[in-house]
């Protein structure tokens, strides 16, 4: 099994189902047949995660000799002739998936990835509708609702192994595990404790690579219904840039199909009062912050000051870090400055922040100086937003656009009085809890020579605290 990284400065020349492609040294197979759009099908593969080859399902045949090579796991060679797709492969890969269903709960409509979930849409594919193997007696485990943030609903694991990998290797937390071996083997958390007892920090990491519906958010729309309907309730709502993204995906629309005015008439045709942009939230909370990190720098405040994009972050300096807890920034968040400005707009206002976060869910933490500020009563994600569209029989296509509401006086929010072209702050971003666990420890040790440490929960570009917390605008 190979583990190289491509060499771009040679390649390999190879070809698959019988089509030629030249790729660099140290390309998986899997990766080469994408490249001339040969999709070969996966479980356990992410590209955000090591080679792990434990579904099986990529395997394909290579030079002819009817020896079965994992395509994630294995690098392409010099001349090699791949094939991907013929009766003898597509039979196991068939037989893969017949097992993974047999051990699987048959609930597919009322799974919260019913027409979203990869095994489902394996099935599909190779046409399964019933499996030759007996389906198991399932033990049916009670559901772990985190902090009304996650779910684990461990009879749907597939055992894949994505949600360990980066729980451990990517955001070095380590609230899951495995445990047992051979058909006793499972996805679990260290001595089979609730996540809410474990170290998770609830950075939702886990659920957003889970192929099927073992981990996934805390459904709260019914709570969030209940509130609409409520005549003595006032009912507000704020949404992130980053949603419109995900609810072309959720809808199956072409990317920048549904915009902010439509999102906007729909909430108020559910029966939000009043509707909020984020981005405003979010300016205000970056003014405060700044205010902070030139006032420490004048006064000869704790340096770097660290600033994290969700509770997630939070909760992981306060876990793993709490010698740090003095470096960490005050200053409120967007969300709470959203919650708090709604507070004094009406005496029973319900707040709804609509983020592309799970972590955003969570709020445990008490001991940090800015958890103790007023958080939303609710946070819902695309997905959930979306539920709630279908439900309320609202068609996006033709649907009006309506302006955000706007809220004219942010009383409370300190505005820096320092001259910023007269100085330079350098900044450091951290993506993932890895890279911030590093970086916390350079400040340990008082090899930080930054201003400002930005904590991202999010290993990628994705995560919306790119755009709700990091000052790019206001630092060199």
């Amino acid at each position: 099994m190979s583990h190289h990284k491509p060499n771009p400065k040679k390649s390999v020349n190879l070809t698959i189902d019988g089509m030629p492609v030249s790729v660099p040294e140290g390309t998986t197979i899997l990766e080469a047949a994408r490249r001339i759009n040969v999709e070969i099908p996966t479980l356990c593969d992410h590209p955000d995660l090591h080679r792990r080859a434990v579904c099986r399902l990529c395997v394909v045949e290579s030079d002819g000799r009817g020896k079965l090579l994992a395509a994630c796991a294995n690098s392409v060679s010099e001349g090699q002739n791949i094939v991907t797709n013929n009766a003898r492969i597509v039979s196991i890969r068939k037989t893969i998936v017949e097992l993974m269903l047999a051990n699987h709960p048959q609930e597919c409509l009322n799974c919260i990835r019913n027409t979203k979930c990869e095994l489902q849409s394996l099935a599909e594919r190779y046409g399964i509708r019933t499996t030759p193997f007996q389906h198991s007696a399932l033990h049916r485990r009670h559901n772990d609702i985190a902090g009304d943030t996650m779910v684990r609903d461990m009879d749907k694991c597939i055992k894949c192994g994505r949600c360990v990998e980066v729980c451990q290797e990517v955001q070095t937390v380590r609230a899951i595990n495995t445990s047992h071996r051979s058909v006793h083997y499972e996805i679990c958390t260290p001595y089979e404790q609730s996540h809410i007892e474990s170290s998770c920090i609830f950075c939702g990491q886990c659920a957003s690579v889970c192929p099927v519906g073992a981990i996934f958010e805390h459904d709260q729309t019914s709570a969030v219904w209940e509130m609409l309907n409520s005549s003595h309730q006032y009912v507000v709502a704020e949404i992130a840039s980053p949603v419109m993204a995900a609810l072309d995906s959720e809808f199956g629309l072409p990317p920048e199909t549904i915009t902010k005015g439509e999102i906007v008439t729909a909430l108020k045709r559910m029966g939000f009062d009043q509707v909020y942009d984020a981005d405003f939230f979010a300016e205000l909370s970056a003014k405060e912050m700044i205010s902070e990190l030139l006032n420490r720098i004048q006064y000869g405040g704790k340096l770097p000051m660290v600033s994290c994009c969700s509770p997630g972050g939070i909760m992981f300096i306060e876990k793993f870090c709490p010698d740090l807890i003095e470096y960490m920034a005050t200053s409120k968040s967007p969300q709470q400055i959203f919650a708090s400005l709604m507070k004094g707009i009406h005496p029973n206002v319900i707040s709804v922040s609509i983020m592309p976060c799970i972590a955003r869910k969570f709020d445990g933490s008490e001991k940090l100086p800015n958890k103790k500020q007023i958080e939303p009563d609710f946070v819902l994600t695309p997905r959930e937003f979306a539920g709630m569209v279908r439900l309320a029989g609202i068609d996006f296509s033709g649907l009006p656009k309506t302006r955000f509401d706007t809220f004219t006086d942010p009383t409370g929010i300190p505005a820096h009085n320092i001259d910023l072209n007269e100085i330079i702050v350098k900044k450091i971003v951290a993506k993932g809890l890895g890279n911030a666990r590093n970086v916390l420890d350079t400040i340990r040790r008082d090899k930080c020579d930054a201003d400002l440490v930005d904590i991202m929960c999010c290993p990628n570009d994705s995560c919306v605290g790119a755009e709700n917390c990091v000052i790019n605008g206001f630092l060199q």
